[in-house]
């Protein structure tokens, strides 16, 4: 057991990104109002990847920028070993890609200078076995402590051979507060009014994605289970938010099935978003379920995805089947749609609804959390996922 918060010193950590995503905001600014640790930020001043936002540093966090290139699938961050070298820091908490040579280099050099090493990392998604579940495996033993997304991780290291006592699980978050105000100042009006510009000549229920439009998120098996239920006389019209190479794919696919698609295109604002998920049914991924579960909760919309654990995001721990969602078997497109027809009629008042649908954000996949999390791993205390029971 750690020491209490008050008697615990303060350590300087440098936290190393190649890049900060406009999603880690609420995250990071939590880390630096608190007072548990001293945090510097590096990574790129730039979006390393194109399609996703940058993070725009608040003038109280401390944030340097690094030299980051890729080549190929390796990436190089020019002055990481410099920080790892540096008498500044007392903790290195490094992104956890073992396909980026300079974090090998890093982590040991930091060990060697006496630092405690973190990864910050989805870690394993399934149980590896060979040359790549052991690359994978020396990698994280690297570090003195992996700070985890879920839980299945944790499950699958302690199966590997890691002490429990390292595995930290620091779940991940958006920024929920203002998520949640966001969708306290919408009324059923409002939510009228949006179902009617979406789909001005359809009153039928809504099925949301928010995501990018990519292969991997099967947004197609998504439209077939839309066809089955069409089949079956249960019409429902479909809204895609976000952009994304399989975009003209996608809109061939619904015109040749007959789904109404409105295909809305990204958006990162809190309080449009909010309208556009609490005024959908439910969301859908049919794929891999990662941030956009977060999104769809916190706006009161139930979630959802397929239960194979081997192949899925940690976030789809948050959902409770028959509670904030449903999990359908992969693949099967006829139990997908038995699924989604379950939410095809809401609640008279979403009130309840969405405080299902809030209740895990509430108690673990927010900032406040994740930050005591994150605190408590970097105090030097051991992992306890039930320490908040205390």
């Amino acid at each position: 057991m750690g020491t209490a918060n008050e008697n615990r010193q303060q350590r300087k950590v440098a936290c190393v990104y190649h890049f900060y995503a406009h999603y880690r905001e609420a995250v990071l600014e939590e880390l630096t109002r608190s007072s548990q640790h001293d945090w510097t930020f590096f990574g790129s001043p730039e979006s390393v990847v194109p399609s996703i936002k940058k993070w725009t540093p608040s003038e109280q966090v401390k944030f340097r920028g690094l030299r980051t290139y890729y080549f190929g699938p390796l990436l190089f961050q020019f002055g990481l070993l410099r920080i790892a070298l540096s008498r500044k820091f007392q903790d290195l908490v490094l992104l956890g890609n073992s396909s980026w040579p300079t974090t090998w280099i890093a982590a040991i050099l930091g060990r060697l200078c006496g630092k405690r090493v973190y990864f910050w990392t989805h870690g394993w998604i399934h149980k590896e076995s060979g040359m790549k579940g052991a690359f994978r495996n020396t990698f994280y033993r690297l570090a003195h402590g992996l700070l985890l997304y879920g839980h299945v991780a944790k499950s699958i290291g302690i199966a590997s051979g890691f002490s429990d006592a390292t595995l930290h699980v620091i779940y991940n978050s958006l920024d929920f507060e203002s998520q949640r105000k966001a969708r306290s100042k919408i009324v059923e009006e409002d939510l009228t009014a949006i179902r009617q510009q979406l789909f001005p000549v359809s009153n039928a229920p809504i099925a949301v994605c928010v995501t990018r439009l990519t292969g991997v998120r099967r947004l197609d098996q998504l439209l077939e289970a839309l066809k089955v239920l069409k089949d079956k006389g249960s019409e429902w019209n479909l809204l895609l938010v976000g952009d994304g190479p399989e975009k003209e794919r996608l809109q061939h696919i619904s015109e040749s099935l007959g789904i109404q698609t409105c295909f809305y295109g990204a958006c990162y604002d809190n309080d449009k978003l909010a309208g556009l998920v609490a005024a959908s049914n439910v969301t859908i991924a049919p794929g891999k379920v990662g941030l956009s579960a977060m999104t769809s909760l916190a706006y009161g919309t139930p979630v959802i995805t397929h239960n194979d654990a081997d192949n899925q995001m940690p976030e789809w721990e948050s959902i409770i089947d028959g509670f904030n969602g449903g999990l359908f078997e992969k693949n099967n497109i006829e139990d997908l749609a038995k699924k989604i027809q379950q939410w095809s009629n809401l609640p008279a008042s979403r009130e309840k609804l969405t405080h299902d649908c809030q209740a895990v954000l509430n108690r673990f996949y927010n900032p406040k959390f994740q930050v005591k999390c994150i605190d408590r791993a970097i105090s030097g205390d051991n992992a306890n996922d039930l320490f908040w029971l205390s």
